[in-house]
């Protein structure tokens, strides 16, 4: 008996009504439709009325969204995707009730968009014949698509210090076909930007080469399949679908760690393709050395070539992530509203461009200019507004106590390096701790417009990262300030 994506839907409307109420589902739901599940990627294709629903639900609802789809789809994990409300997709047969084997399938020639060909893993379907029609149909309906996110490019990635490294050395991968930089491991934090440049490289390499085999993987989806070709005795088909791949690129490698069988397959594969020149990517959460449960073969070879952090990014590399994000979705937003959203607290460049969201949803919702005013309502019920406590005359007499001089001075015009200093730092800390805008802080100050506080917040950024010994000077202060030692 077959499952249609449309029973799966309804039940999964049923799922959100019952958890998250009637007028969610009703607001946000109740338009959008489910027109694909690609058991290649476990992915399902979501299709919005509008970028606003989209935007809302990729916010607000993603999580659940994958995990009531996973168990519908009985799977461990799918990835929910949105696709253009104007492409037209082609119908997909009903899922499987049950599965045969894992066979591996090869997108080809004339499935390819720029000559690059994808490797995948999928399950077959109940019949040669309809294998042969599945193919056929994810060829017209995905061109080369396949695993890459098209959306991730080189040219939509936001470059600063926190990331340059990194995002040349990725850049480099694309020429040098395995020469340089091989393996490239790239590791940071969640949402940083390690999985859009491996996009980017893959979608780079499509672009250039109509000859060069791109896989893009991810390390858990490499632990599945593996584990399957085990019980099926089929290891070394396993590792065969790998003999003709030109580049690797796998993502959040560490989820290897602790498989031993796993980094088995994992090393025979890394040697036979490093030893042939070719390129190989990796992105983790940990450097190589910090990952726990690794081998000490597999850890070598992952720290064998070049090793790139991501960082979360600067203040001003947070404004231009946050300009060109809204540049992306039409918006027109002013640098001193981005520097507002940017100056909040945040773990991951992910969460900024949330935040993001939520203040155009809202501005857009209720037909209300985009003001500080806004954002620090949209964002009052999160921990990313600025705390209460001190007010920005509480702040200056406490950093001008801290760095002996008085409030009258800071407030002056005078510009000795000493005093500039001490002068930026309560900028810097008056727009963290307090709800202020740049043009109130700069008022306090008796300056003429904000452009001056801007400045002050840039050069406290840089002084932070040059400087070890102010950074954490700068802490303490905050944390006295935060904790009311004043």
């Amino acid at each position: 008996m077959a499952v249609t994506i449309e029973l799966i839907w309804q039940d999964f409307l049923k799922i959100m009504h019952e958890e998250a109420g009637s007028r969610v589902v009703e607001t946000w739901f109740k338009a959008v439709k489910f027109v694909r599940w690609d058991v290649l990627e476990r992915t399902v294709y979501l299709e919005a009325p509008n970028l606003f629903v989209k935007q809302w639900i990729s916010s607000h609802y993603l999580e659940l969204c994958q995990k009531h789809l996973s168990r519908l789809l009985s799977e461990e994990k799918v990835s929910v995707v949105f696709v253009d409300s104007t492409v037209s997709t082609p119908a997909i047969p009903p899922i499987p009730a049950s599965s045969g084997p894992i066979v591996l399938m090869q997108l080809g020639e004339n499935a390819h968009k720029g000559g690059v060909e994808l490797y995948q893993a999928a399950r077959p379907i109940t019949s040669s014949e309809n294998r042969v029609k599945a193919v056929t149909a994810r060829k017209k309906a995905d061109g080369f698509n396949g695993a890459l996110m098209e959306q991730y490019r080189f040219d939509t990635f936001v470059v600063g210090p926190s990331n340059a490294l990194a995002f040349s050395a990725a850049q480099a991968t694309v020429e040098s076909r395995g020469k340089l930089y091989n393996p490239l491991f790239i590791y940071g934090g969640s949402g940083l930007g390690k999985t859009h440049l491996l996009h980017a490289i893959g979608n780079a390499v499509r672009e250039q080469s109509r000859h060069r085999i791109v896989l893009y993987q991810s390390a858990d989806r490499f632990v599945h399949d593996f584990v399957l070709a085990i019980r099926q005795n089929k290891v070394h088909e396993f590792e065969a679908r790998y003999k003709d791949i030109d580049m690797l690129l796998v993502d959040d490698v560490q989820f290897i760690s602790k498989k031993e069988q796993t980094q088995e397959a994992f090393f025979r594969i890394f040697n036979a393709m490093h030893q042939t020149g070719r390129q190989i990517i990796f992105t983790s959460d940990s450097m190589p050395c910090d990952i726990v449960g690794l081998a000490e073969r597999v850890r070598s070879r992952l720290a064998g070539g070049l090793v790139a952090d991501i960082q979360m990014p600067t203040l001003e590399t947070k404004v231009a992530i946050l300009l060109k994000k809204a540049e992306a979705n039409n918006y027109v937003l002013e640098d001193e509203i981005a520097y507002c959203i940017a100056s909040c607290e945040c773990s991951s460049v992910r969460e900024l461009e949330g935040m993001l969201i939520r203040v155009m949803a809202y501005a857009s919702l209720t037909k209300q200019p985009l003001t500080e005013g806004v954002v620090r309502k949209v964002l009052t019920h999160t921990s990313e507004v600025k705390k209460e406590g001190a007010g920005l005359p509480s702040i200056a007499r406490f950093v001008g106590k801290y760095f002996n001089y008085t409030v009258q001075e800071l407030r002056s015009s005078k510009r000795n390096k000493d005093l500039s200093q001490a002068r930026h730092v309560a900028m810097y800390l008056m727009k963290r701790l307090t709800d202020a805008s740049l043009r109130e802080i700069g008022i306090f100050f008796e300056r003429k417009d904000h452009t001056t506080v801007l400045s002050a917040l840039e050069k406290i950024e840089k002084h932070q990262r040059r400087d070890r010994l102010f950074a954490s000077e700068l802490r303490k202060i905050e944390n006295d300030l935060r904790s009311g030692n004043l």
